[in-house]
Parts: structure tokens; sequence; C-alpha cells
């Protein structure tokens, strides 16, 4: 997990992908918050080269003083689809790319939301699993983050294929988990090595725009 890393004169905090060097998960000391997810609504067919790494997308957005601007004038040609999940401003939106377009929704933030990636999970089993968490819900109205923590590494963990935490023989596998608690002027941040069974955590202030 790297912290303090300066992306493009802004300090961002990110697990780094080591092939890549972008991340599926930034986080600003502004307080804004990018999580990445492979694919758009649906799954698509692999066209490469590709011109660049989403992860990479996810470092140059993270970095802008606005990511809703920096999203409009952002140029996605030749960038395989991916679906972001950006927390601004306190504001939560949907942002995606589908290899043509791109797409922007409005969230509520007071709301509960998952998120399953399209390539690896077809729609019946993101529905499954949206499934679970609405159980998981119903059973935790007063959830804590530990609560949460568990449950994404908990749920369903004899299921390697579709699972919150999954190990496809080896070839596709979760290799961590990544929980930011986001307040008015703190961040606490924690992120768990799956591989290397290690936690990390930190707590730092959010600095104003």
């Amino acid at each position: 997990m790297g912290l303090n890393t300066p992306a493009g004169g802004k300090m961002a905090y990110y697990p780094k992908d080591p092939k890549a060097g972008g991340t599926w998960f930034a986080l600003s000391d502004r307080g804004n918050a990018i999580v990445l997810l492979n694919g758009a609504s649906e799954k698509h067919q692999w066209q490469p080269p590709y011109r660049k790494s989403r992860g990479l997308i996810v470092l140059d957005l993270i970095r802008e003083d606005s990511i809703a601007d920096a999203w409009q004038k952002i140029d996605l040609m030749g960038i395989e689809p991916f679906t972001l999940v950006v927390y601004e401003a306190q504001n939560l939106y949907q942002y995606r790319w589908d290899g043509h377009q791109k797409e922007r929704t409005v969230l509520n933030a007071n709301q509960n939301y998952i998120w399953s990636s399209s390539p690896l999970y077809p729609q019946h089993i993101r529905e499954i699993r949206a499934e679970w968490f609405e159980r998981f819900l119903a059973l935790k109205p007063d959830r804590t983050p530990a609560e949460l923590f568990n449950f994404h590494r908990n749920t369903e963990p004899s299921d390697k294929q579709n699972g919150l935490v999954i190990n496809r023989d080896g070839l596709l596998q979760t290799l961590s988990i990544t929980q930011a608690m986001i307040g008015p002027d703190k961040v606490h941040l924690t992120h768990y090595d799956l591989l290397a069974a290690k936690t990390f955590s930190d707590n730092f202030s959010i600095t104003a725009p």
C-alpha cells in the first residue's frame, strides 16, 4: 500500500499495481475517493492493444482539483471499458466508459450500494451477490466498519468462483481488501493483504480545497 505518494504534484493514497503502475483504489488528501472496476454495464470483448492502463486513469483523475471536470475533458479512446465509483466533496457518483462513450450517474451518498465487475460476474451472479449484501444490511441495521469489513472478507468463503473473496484456480484471485472511513475532517484507511495476511492502517486529516 503506497501512502503519501505524489500523483502529479498532489498527494494520493493508493495500492500500486506492480505491472502498469496504476491502481484500483485511490484516496486524495481532500477526502475524495475513486474505486475502479473492470468493465462497464456488461462484459465486453477484449480488443488489445489498449493505449493506457485503466488504473493509470484513476491516478490521472484523483490528482485533479475537480474529478467531475476532469472526467468531462479526459480522452478515453483506446482505453478498455471500466466503471468508477467516485466520492467527491461528500457526493457519490458512478462513472462509466463502455469503449465508445462516457456516462456519469449521480447517486445518493446516504444509500447502500454494491458493485461487481461485469467481466468477472454475469448478471445473475451480480444479482446473487447483491442479495447477500441486502441480507447483511437487514441483519446488521447498526453495522460497524468492522462488520462491513467482515462481510467482504467472509461472505460465502467456500464459493471460490463467485464469493466476495475468489480464487479461480490461481488465475483470478482476490489479493486485498481496502476500506476507507471518510469523515468531515479525517479519514481512517485500512488495507488488508490477503496473501501476506497483513493489515496496514493509517489516519490522516482532510485538507481544505
